[in-house]
């Protein structure tokens, strides 16, 4: 994303000693592998943990789905599962990963549903069968993620079953404001 609505770069954000996107490319290592973040063309980001590679999104603005295909095909032909996540979500539960595989089953999408939400940003993909399935839905200019629901076996995952590992779903607080991002520091005991 571009940020707007933060008024800055939300992977610079500081999140106590280490920075927003250093902070959830670590927390998603501690479950998978390798880690690949797509960054939009001529993005500056800061250091990341040792083994994350970085790949740049070939279209600017073209949303998420576009930033999925670019890191899939980054990714090697050995790599079955793919989970996907924002840069600005503080409070991931790695958890919620390893629970998404053992949820996945033969289903080639497990995406959670909360409410009337899909959270394709918190989500687990099938490489092999979604790759193809997001690029024909890219040539054909529909560029919404829950395009995918419908063109995939999917396995849509409810709110319940997500809080047996994230009771307060925090995987899913994304941080799109500065009163946002104030309150998460808060939350975590990092002041803010």
């Amino acid at each position: 994303g571009e940020s707007r609505r933060m008024g800055r770069p939300k992977a610079w954000l500081p999140f106590g000693p280490e920075l927003m996107l250093q902070r959830v490319v670590r927390l998603v290592g501690t479950v998978a592998g390798p880690i690949v973040v797509v960054a939009a063309p001529g993005q500056d980001l800061p250091e990341l943990p040792a083994g994350a590679s970085i790949v740049r999104d070939p279209i600017a603005g073209r949303g998420p789905l576009q930033g999925l295909a670019a890191g899939f095909e980054a990714l090697g032909e050995e790599i079955d599962l793919v989970y996907a996540t924002g840069t600005d979500v503080p409070f991931l539960e790695p958890k919620w990963i390893a629970h998404l595989a053992e949820l996945i089953g033969e289903a080639d999408l497990a995406i959670p549903s909360i409410g009337d939400y899909y959270h394709p940003l918190a989500a687990l993909y099938r490489k092999r069968v979604v790759l193809p399935a997001i690029q024909h839905l890219l040539e054909q200019d529909r560029l919404r993620p829950l395009f995918l629901v419908e063109a995939v076996t999917t396995r849509v995952v409810q709110e319940h079953e997500m809080r047996v590992v994230d009771p307060e779903l925090g995987t899913l607080r994304n941080l799109n404001h500065p009163e946002e991002y104030e309150r998460a520091l808060r939350d975590a005991g990092l002041g803010g």
